[in-house]
């Protein structure tokens, strides 16, 4: 049955009732993965083929964070086309989140609203379970952890926090994504400012310095509603701090244009945050140069979106919306798509990065 048709039953479910029947169905591949000691291999092309931060990405379509939270299947994502899997918000202490209901469909808008709030097993499990699965199988493609801050922590202690993440979950990362910018979190978006941020960055650069040889990359996960000045500014700041790229955008407290008649508090994604999150791309694509990678996320459910977040300075692209309304094969035609774009321009996806930022 195709994914169009079975839809409608699925979305009969609570969305996250749904999301939790999504990860017991790939945590019971993630056993079998395990059992034989075999995973698949992600769906590549020569012309999407890359090296970032040492890194090789066989296609440049990755899982965004929020999904697998607690790295319940980090070798099944190749099985759907992903070339890379960024798992967590992982936050230092166990929490449960904010209370349900938490997460609404916004169906005309092919949207979501989550007010989650880091529901996370906490950085010792979840370093407890990829010792694990990766002790058995190494991963097959590369793994992004992504840290957030507890919400019992004081803003004033973050950066423990965030030391604690990267000390318990760096030796398993491919690169490590500082989310400062989710709005479920009290404050959050505070850590955002110069002098809350700086010393955030250089304490977990320190620590990651010595959990790790090498340290791994330090991305820094912005907010879609900062201004482009300061975009600017924490472009200026990260490259000071060692920063290594970017993850653009999360989710957005704005509701532009919306046909669902909705009154919910959270972070908007999907379609509607598309063309902001675009537009946030090449903001940080001229102030950062060609140097430090953009991964580009919010609103991508097709390879023209991709595309256009490439050609604006995304190096990677994530999905995660899409995915609910589009099917769990999304990553793999969004690979497909985009490799017959290049070869259509008679470029190679490098080439194509920031064409049009």
């Amino acid at each position: 049955m195709r994914y169009k048709a079975l839809r409608p039953l699925l979305f009969r479910l609570d969305p996250e009732r749904a999301h939790r029947g999504a990860l017991a169905a790939v945590g019971l591949l993630e056993a079998l993965f395990s059992t034989l000691r075999w995973a698949p291999r992600p769906w590549s092309h020569p012309l999407l083929a890359q090296r970032l931060w040492g890194v090789d990405f066989a296609n440049p379509v990755g899982l965004a964070a929020g999904f697998d939270k607690n790295a319940a299947a980090p070798h099944v994502w190749p099985l759907f086309g992903f070339g890379f899997a960024e798992l967590g918000t992982v936050t230092a202490l166990a929490q449960s989140g904010n209370p349900p209901p938490r997460l609404f469909r916004l169906t005309a808008d092919a949207a979501l609203i989550n007010r989650l709030g880091f529901n996370s097993a906490g950085a010792a499990a979840v370093s407890a379970r990829l010792a694990t699965l990766t002790a058995r199988l190494a991963p097959v493609v590369p793994l992004g952890i992504n840290l957030g801050k507890s919400r019992v922590t004081p803003l004033e202690a973050a950066a423990g926090d965030y030391v604690e993440g990267v000390r318990q979950l760096a030796g398993f990362a491919s690169y490590l994504a500082l989310n400062v910018s989710s709005p479920n979190t009290p404050g959050l978006r505070d850590l955002q400012e110069e002098a809350r941020l700086r010393p955030l960055l250089e304490a977990v650069q320190a620590a990651n310095a010595a959990a790790v040889r090498p340290p791994r990359p330090v991305l820094l996960k912005v907010a879609p509603d900062l201004s482009d000045d300061a975009l600017g500014a924490i472009v200026a700041l990260a490259r000071s701090a060692g920063v290594a790229g970017f993850v653009a955008t999360n989710t957005t407290v704005a509701r532009p244009g919306l046909r669902t008649r909705i009154d919910e508090a959270g972070g908007l994604s999907g379609e509607p945050l598309r063309d902001r999150a675009t537009a946030v791309v090449r903001v940080l694509r001229r102030h950062a140069g060609p140097d430090l990678p953009i991964v580009g996320v919010g609103g991508v459910a097709s390879g023209a979106d991709a595309y256009a977040k490439i050609r604006a300075g995304a190096s990677l692209v994530q999905v995660y919306t899409g995915m609910i309304y589009e099917g769990p094969w999304l990553a793999r035609r969004i690979a497909v798509d985009l490799a017959a774009l290049l070869e259509r321009d008679g470029l190679r996806l490098p080439e194509a990065v920031g064409r049009d930022a």
